[in-house]
């Protein structure tokens, strides 16, 4: 039977024709059966009895792959970002616990703001934090081009109010600074490792 043959109606008085009608009813509805299989594409659970023992594949609605968890995939692997971010931890956690000094030694003599943290290191044996390390040298910067570019650094600023500053502001790194935030700067900055400073006092 053609899609497009038209179906005579068939009277019920007519016993005869009514078998015969059925019989072809049956076929026909059987060839209607198996076109109007759902194939899943409207979110209900696919029906094919010819392909109930196929594995699934790629979904025929999107064409994506299904997500199927495998006993035998590997391990999630460990990105540099992340070893990163532990690194910053360990070194935060390291920073915080080192007391800042209360009594302070004696008058330093500096011409650079670089100078004078690394004299601080020296006489107290104590690290700076990396963002301190990162600040002294941008001051530094900050002073070229100024017409007292040249001139030592202690004769406009007093060296105890200058070492007092530095401690203080060393003080809120150790205490207040994010390791993600430190993680971010180093991931940016491949010679940071440059100012941090390998001094290990006992804690």
């Amino acid at each position: 039977m053609q899609w497009d043959e038209q179906i005579d109606v068939i009277s019920s008085d007519d016993s005869s024709s009514s078998s015969s009608s059925d019989s072809d009813m049956d076929i026909s509805n059987g060839s209607d059966r198996k076109q109007l299989v759902n194939d899943g594409c409207d979110g209900k659970q696919p029906v094919n009895d010819e392909s109930d023992s196929k594995q699934p594949g790629i979904d025929e609605c999107d064409g994506k792959e299904p997500n199927i968890m495998t006993l035998n995939q590997p391990a999630k692997e460990i990105l540099p970002e992340d070893a990163l971010i532990r690194r910053a931890e360990m070194y935060q956690e390291y920073m915080k616990h080192i007391a800042i000094p209360t009594h302070r030694g004696s008058v330093i003599p500096f011409t650079t703001w670089m100078g004078l943290g690394k004299s601080i290191k020296q006489l107290y044996g104590q690290p700076l934090h990396y963002l301190t390390n990162i600040l002294l040298k941008q001051w530094d910067q900050l002073r070229i081009g100024s017409e007292n570019e040249h001139k030592p650094l202690d004769t406009l600023i007093h060296p105890c109010k200058a070492e007092a500053t530095i401690w203080l502001i060393e003080e809120v790194h150790r205490r207040t600074s994010s390791h993600l935030h430190l993680a971010k700067l180093w991931l940016f900055d491949p010679m940071h490792h440059t100012f941090v400073d390998s001094i290990f006092p006992q804690l």
